[in-house]
């Protein structure tokens, strides 16, 4: 578990100690990524974000003492750990408990049953300050969860907090929301890809999101776009 000074740091939290072995193996073998820590419950992976100086947390939704989504809350919510990424593990890719815990702040989910090729580019990815978020089955996902009994829902933005944001960055929001990374948001609209990332940027600190996540859960909440519907 020795962490070069450019090793991504990655806590390990699962409450099967076979997983959790199974994911440290794999995150071991890749010579870019460290375990600098496991956990069998979510308060353990909050303690151990803060004492392992993590960059990114591997998060099962389902574990004792405290849940995935709340162990998410408490580190996207806490600054001194502002810099911690959380992938969420979950079973199925339509569980419901995924939405809530991006709502609290994880920057992206996998299935438990992808391939350890994927799993490595997911951490890569979350860690580099993108989110995992994939046109498909995110969107059905959010879609399906704000169609049903957790909606509408709280913590998120408001709606009216989209007011604030030009015509332009409403359309680069719902493409975002659509599961288009900033090159795509470029080639799409005509923009250069730097100005692409500047305008979700910009997007973000209007709305006081954490990340493209989040971005994706406002666009939904929002009605900005909506659940079937055609890009605008």
């Amino acid at each position: 578990m020795t962490a070069g000074p450019e090793a991504i740091r990655v806590v390990l939290a699962d409450d099967q100690t076979l997983v959790r072995s199974a994911f440290a193996m794999l995150v071991e073998s890749a010579p870019d990524m460290a375990v600098v820590g496991e956990a069998g419950t979510g308060r353990e992976a909050v303690a151990l974000a803060r004492e392992a100086v993590a960059d990114l947390v591997v998060m099962d939704v389902r574990m004792p003492d405290l849940d995935g989504i709340e162990a998410t809350r408490l580190i996207a919510a806490d600054e001194d750990l502002a810099g911690v990424k959380v992938l969420v593990l979950t079973t199925y890719d339509t569980d419901e408990y995924v939405v809530e815990a991006l709502r609290a702040g994880a920057s992206g989910f996998l299935v438990k049953d992808t391939r350890p090729a994927e799993l490595l580019d997911a951490i890569r990815t979350v860690a580099s300050g993108e989110s995992l978020l994939s046109p498909g089955p995110t969107a059905r996902l959010i879609a399906r969860v704000l169609r049903g009994p957790l909606a509408p829902a709280t913590g998120g933005p408001a709606p009216q907090s989209l007011a604030t944001l030009s015509d332009r960055e409403r359309q680069v929001l719902e493409l975002v929301a659509r599961g288009l990374n900033n090159t795509e948001v470029a080639a799409t609209l005509g923009l250069s890809p730097l100005t692409a990332k500047t305008h979700v940027s910009r997007i973000m600190g209007k709305l006081c999101v954490r990340d493209r996540a989040q971005l994706v859960i406002a666009a939904y909440e929002s009605g900005l776009v909506t659940p079937g519907a055609a890009p605008g």
